[in-house]
């Protein structure tokens, strides 16, 4: 029986490793166009202008990804979702790689954006309905892990494939779709999410084979019964009801604020940005290197600390002590602008890195995947995604001003003030979810029928 349960617990985690690897793609994708940026600008003589919508395709595909991606997850299922993703981020590589003009690039990487947007959506949310509640949190924190080790790997690739063609930049873009059709063909083996046949389809039988699997060791009444209680916490008093309702007011207001506080702690403006408040330091040169390897690496080696952590400590605890990071790397960026000691500015900004890695970086995605009721959890994740994603093109177009307008240390001040809000918040208002089954944390938020 022992070796049984090893076998099936393995299979699990293939299957949860393997919707993850979404995020892989994810990162892969966000980031390899740095080394392809300017010689497409030159290639085609683009203007700022047009330069800036041929960076910012994919990030406009990734919103409208977000925002649709909950429609085909529980139209068509989770399943033939992750597949569609394989597909879109296939098809983004090969275009982007191929374009012959500066159209057919923005639309391949558009289709992209809209790759990444689903999968943040769909991929988290697959996860936590298979997972085993005491392993839930690791397992659906593995996308966030896998969105890390995407972005440090394209670093490497763009480095190892520069120069080795006229057209370096074509197989800089083109390289994604190896991994890309090798997540497709792995999401052909997946099983479905057994919550939604149970609350989509109504297929049953289907839905016990797979619980057996991802419960293994679970006798047939064990199985009976969590498939009941599936079916009685999907038996909303208001069944028909939509999503925008006062019932539903707690999970809402946690997934929108989550991703809310996700942008505002500024990480994406100091990922996207770290050359330029490197070079205020007067770094210079060694900018581009401290933000590729130093930052790369600081970020998927605390990734990975927090992807340990997860299930031991829980998501409230690293949120705290992820807003407490936040609070002195911030705070001490700030200070270190304001007296004139910005050669301590980089140190700061590896641990601001840190802070977010084992804190929001590792919870956001499993936070958000577990606090709805079955029937609207991909609803709330796409309302979670599309909040983390609107507000990430807010902040990436918006920081180039407030540097302008306002000293580096008032900006900090900001971000750091921002940090102090969200601990008030996970102090006074987050739930713990560690190693409680989705049926019971939809019961503690008042959501059973």
């Amino acid at each position: 029986m022992s070796a049984r349960r090893a076998r099936l617990g393995g299979r699990l985690f293939y299957w949860s490793l393997t919707s993850a690897l979404a995020g892989f793609l994810f990162g892969f994708d966000t980031v390899v166009i740095s080394g392809a940026e300017q010689t497409i600008q030159r290639l085609w003589g683009l203007s700022v202008g047009m330069h800036g919508i041929a960076m910012g395709a994919a990030l406009y595909g990734t919103v409208t990804g977000s925002l649709v991606g909950s429609w085909p997850a529980d139209r068509f299922g989770r399943r033939p979702t992750l597949i569609a993703i394989g597909v879109l981020f296939l098809t983004s590589a090969i275009g982007s790689a191929l374009a012959p003009n500066v159209g057919s690039f923005i639309v391949a990487r558009f289709v992209g954006g809209i790759g990444i947007g689903v999968s943040t959506v769909a991929a988290p949310l697959y996860i936590s309905e298979i997972a085993p509640a005491a392993q839930r949190g690791r397992l659906a924190a593995m996308f966030q892990f896998n969105i890390v080790l995407g972005i440090v790997i394209a670093f490497l690739s763009n480095a190892l494939l520069a120069g080795v063609a006229t057209n370096a930049w074509r197989w800089m873009l083109g390289v994604a779709a190896v991994p890309s059709l090798a997540y497709t063909l792995m999401c052909l083996g997946l099983p479905e999410s057994p919550r939604w046949l149970l609350t989509r389809t109504g297929d049953r039988p289907t839905a016990l084979r797979v619980l057996s699997l991802v419960m293994p060791g679970a006798a047939s009444d064990q199985l009976e019964a969590a498939a009941n209680a599936i079916l009685a916490a999907s038996a909303e008093r208001e069944a028909h009801a939509g999503f925008w309702t006062w019932r539903l007011r707690v999970p809402i207001a946690l997934a929108f604020l989550v991703a809310f506080f996700n942008q505002l702690s500024g990480i994406n403006a100091i990922l996207y940005f770290a050359p330029r408040i490197f070079a205020l330091t007067g770094l210079g040169e060694q900018a581009a290197l401290l933000r590729s390897v130093g930052i790369g690496v600081t970020n998927l080696i605390f990734t990975f600390v927090g992807l340990g952590l997860i299930d031991r400590l829980g998501r409230r605890t690293l949120l705290i002590v992820g807003s407490i990071g936040y609070l002195l790397s911030l705070g001490s960026c700030s200070w270190a602008f304001y007296t004139g000691h910005e050669s301590i500015v980089p140190v700061c900004i590896f641990a601001f890195i840190a802070a977010h890695a084992i804190g929001q970086g590792t919870v956001i995605w499993v936070l958000i995947s577990e606090i709805f009721p079955n029937r609207y959890r991909a609803a709330g994740q796409s309302l979670g995604s599309a909040t983390h994603w609107v507000f990430a093109a807010l902040l990436t177009t918006v920081f180039p001003l407030m540097v302008g307008a306002f000293q580096p240390g008032t900006i900090f001040l900001f971000f750091c003030g921002m940090m102090g809000l969200q601990l008030v918040w996970v102090l006074t208002m987050v739930p713990e979810t560690k190693g409680v089954p989705l049926e019971e944390i939809q019961r503690r938020l008042g959501l059973a029928a």
